[in-house]
C-alpha cells in the first residue's frame, strides 16, 4: 500500500544517506523533501 511504500523509501533514503550522501542530497532535491 501507499504507506508501506513511503516506509520503504524512507529506509532506502536512510541507507543512501550513510553510503552515498551526495546521491541522497540529489534525490532529496529532485523529490522536494527537506
Amino acid at each position: 500500500s501507499f504507506l508501506k511504500s513511503i516506509g520503504l523509501r524512507r529506509r532506502l533514503l536512510n541507507y543512501l544517506k550513510k553510503t552515498d550522501p551526495q546521491k541522497y542530497q540529489q534525490i532529496i532535491k529532485e523529490i522536494g523533501l527537506e
